[in-house]
């Protein structure tokens, strides 16, 4: 798993880009430069590496982090994928973003279908959603 610099060393980070910038006569704002730091890290946004950098006794240990491959269920449909975003939320819950290798139909019937490459789900440290399809079948389920 990567580790990042502490939150207090990125902004640090973002305030010399500020000022090397406005050196430069190129103003930006504090969260423009934040985002170009997520960015620098290989990370899509501020928010996403802010979860990955919180200091390591705040941060639970999860089997699947940012970048990492997976495989499972959505849907009740078998995947291959890699995990775009995380952050934590409460109840020990996560918010995960996973781009498919190959899009997965998420409609059961056989008269048309619906093609999903990229998710948003919630999964608990075990990778299983909490949210269930009507026959109870939880939506994601990670093979971890």
């Amino acid at each position: 798993m990567t580790t990042y610099p502490s939150i207090d060393e990125l902004k640090s980070q973002a305030r010399r880009l500020r000022q090397a910038m406005a050196e430069r006569g190129d103003d930006m704002s504090h969260s423009a430069a934040l985002e170009l730091i997520a960015k620098q890290h290989g990370l899509r946004d501020w928010n996403t590496l802010s979860a990955l950098a919180a200091k390591p006794n705040d941060r639970p240990d999860t089997p699947f982090a940012v970048g990492a491959a997976v495989r499972g269920r959505y849907l009740n449909q078998t995947f291959t994928g890699k995990v775009l975003a995380l952050s934590a939320k409460s109840g020990g819950l996560y918010k995960i973003t996973i781009h498919f290798d190959e899009p997965v139909d998420v409609v059961a019937f056989e008269s048309f279908s619906a093609f999903r490459q990229r998710i948003n789900a919630q999964v608990d440290a075990d990778g299983i959603s909490p949210r269930k399809t009507s026959n109870g079948v939880p939506h994601l389920v990670l093979d971890i």
